[in-house]
């Protein structure tokens, strides 16, 4: 940041790269744009870290890009000194540049897909092994076929693959890129998911989600019916998704497809509001006395 001395870093998300960005950028008196600003649980403890990271970046970046009405509204009720914009999220505008490049979906068998991912920390233990246990009935009931992508955590994925290693009608499958999650969630009839971007993306591929979490920060999608938020009990998890497999009216109220988190043109809102911007602020080592 010393080296370079840009007028603006932008940080996306909730990451600790994206912490570990922006308190560099605080450190050297650099200007911070945060790309998914204002998502919130109101739980330092779901997710654990990620609540804190985001509400750390937000308390001092200069530009909140905030991708919903809700989460603009979140900004505000924190009152922040930062200039927030609503944008819409820019996982849309992947999702629908990736869709566009993949050939027609096809399903190879008549036979219902489960897709399952599971990775969030505040799961670790008791909740993955619910999670677990619920997968293993599921599959016992022979109504659908399921996949889970194991994460990249290699001790979680070493515990699920002694759990379901053997279980009939289950798939263990490594981690895989975005573009083939994107594929093989758009020919799934029904995701199980603690991910907060597969929150993002099942709706817009019309994709029924049943979040194996306590609480969302992403609670657009269940407003607009196609997810819903079952935690990781097993009673839960294998209740709803029995429902959702079996009731043809119920899956089709969330199957339809819909667009809570934006339009897919968030990247040139975000990059005009940005030029605009900078053409507003005084560039840095221009003023009197700034460093050569």
């Amino acid at each position: 940041m010393l080296d370079v001395r840009p007028d603006l870093l932008i940080v996306q998300g909730d990451t600790s790269s994206a912490l570990g960005g922006a308190l560099a950028a605080f450190a050297t008196g650099t200007r911070v744009a945060h790309v998914e600003a204002g998502l919130r649980t109101h739980d330092q403890r779901r997710p654990w870290p990620e609540e804190g990271y985001r509400t750390r970046i937000d308390a001092r970046a200069d530009l909140l890009f905030a991708p919903t009405d809700g989460a603009s509204a979140n900004l505000r009720r924190e009152g922040l000194a930062g200039t927030i914009h609503v944008t819409g999220n820019t996982a849309i505008d992947a999702l629908l540049s990736v869709v566009a490049d993949l050939p027609p979906a096809q399903h190879v068998s008549e036979s219902r897909r489960v897709l399952v991912t599971c990775h969030r920390r505040e799961s670790w233990g008791e909740g993955l092994s619910s999670v677990v246990d619920a997968v293993r009935q599921l599959a016992a009931d022979g109504v659908a076929a399921i996949e889970m992508i194991l994460p990249p955590n290699a001790h979680v994925a070493a515990t699920m693959r002694r759990a379901l290693g053997a279980a009939p009608n289950v798939t263990l499958l490594d981690p895989c890129s975005h573009r083939d999650l994107i594929d093989r969630m758009r020919g799934a009839d029904l995701v199980l998911s603690d991910s907060g971007g597969m929150q993002e993306e099942a709706p817009a591929l019309g994709v029924p989600l049943l979040i194996l979490r306590d609480k969302t920060e992403r609670p657009e999608g269940i407003a607009s019916g196609n997810m819903r938020l079952v935690g990781t009990a097993t009673a839960d998890i294998v209740a709803e998704a029995r429902r959702l497999l079996t009731d043809p009216l119920a899956y089709a109220a969330m199957s339809r497809p819909a667009f809570p988190y934006g339009d897919g043109k968030a990247a040139p809102r975000i990059a005009e509001i940005i030029e605009q911007w900078l053409g507003q602020v005084p560039i840095r080592g221009s003023g009197p006395g700034s460093p050569s």
